[in-house]
């Protein structure tokens, strides 16, 4: 009992003082990362990433983000090192990092493990990525209730879903991420929240998560309703044959800000917000 006491006693000295060495995680690159101990200097070269870490209560771990993390307030004033498809190698290294997080896509990944840097690369494009992606870096960073925080927002966007009008599910959905136009399908993880709120999406997963569509498929599906962001608004009603559609006809086109554009398009913790944001749109919009 005596040698138990003392072994559990020096285990938690050791968690308290960062010198215990960290539980190995396997990224999604299937690759098992495993630290000396639990990183006290972060970069994170995606926006969903760095908004995970100080999900998890840990933003003064952050040396460095990509250009693009913009959330919360705390990582405004960060040094940048590039984006995810152009990072900054000097950058990066000059902060003397001891874990980079980054997308499975990023081109560097093997430059960095020459360096002698750790890299842990996840890529949510889900609700359960998402999950994942707090559980893996919760426990890379020793935070015990990461599950907790999914809890949270899991019921959050439930709550989200009670709120929608019954005369908005049989409404049809087109939300466009890209003037070109690109769609969110039912693919995507943005198809999943209108899924959960029980709104119909326009394009079938059989298109795949985020689509570039023929803008006629879109007059001919004539959706009822259309969610996009402002960026990308400038132009829509102008072009050909849209003027005819249900959506913009009746006046039903919810247009985000940067804002809340960000909190919609990213597969991140704040799942729920983006939940709330299409609560409010339909809402205002059902007939």
């Amino acid at each position: 009992m005596i040698a138990r006491a003392f072994t559990l006693i020096l285990t938690s000295l050791l968690l308290a003082s960062g010198a215990a060495r960290a539980l190995p995680v396997t990224d999604d690159r299937g690759v098992v990362v495993a630290l000396a101990r639990s990183p006290q200097r972060i970069v994170s070269l995606l926006p969903s990433l760095t908004e995970t870490v100080c999900a998890l209560g840990q933003c003064q771990r952050l040396v460095g983000v990509d250009r693009y993390s913009n959330y919360p307030d705390a990582v405004r004033s960060l040094p940048l090192v590039g984006g995810g498809l152009d990072p900054n190698i000097e950058a990066i290294v000059a902060l003397k990092p001891d874990l980079v997080l980054m997308a499975t896509s990023t081109p560097v990944i093997d430059r960095l493990h020459s360096l002698g840097i750790a890299v842990l690369a996840l890529e949510p494009k889900s609700h359960a990525d998402v999950k994942r992606a707090l559980q893996i870096v919760g426990q890379v960073l020793e935070v015990p209730d990461a599950a907790r925080v999914w809890r949270e927002i899991d019921a959050a966007v439930s709550a989200a879903a009670q709120a929608v009008p019954a005369s908005a599910k049989s409404m049809r959905v087109y939300f466009e991420v890209n003037s070109a136009p690109y769609a969110a399908g039912e693919a995507s993880f943005i198809g999943e929240t209108l899924s959960r709120l029980g709104i119909r999406n326009m394009v079938p997963k059989s298109l795949g998560a985020f689509p570039k569509l023929n803008p006629e498929y879109v007059v001919r599906a004539n959706p009822d309703l259309i969610m996009v962001g402002d960026r990308n608004f400038s132009g829509l009603q102008g072009r050909p044959g849209w003027q005819h559609i249900r959506a913009i006809r009746e006046g039903r086109v919810c247009v985000f800000t940067a804002d809340q554009t960000d909190v919609l398009v990213r597969a991140g913790p704040r799942l729920a917000e983006g939940a709330r944001l299409m609560l409010q749109c339909v809402q205002d919009k059902a007939r």
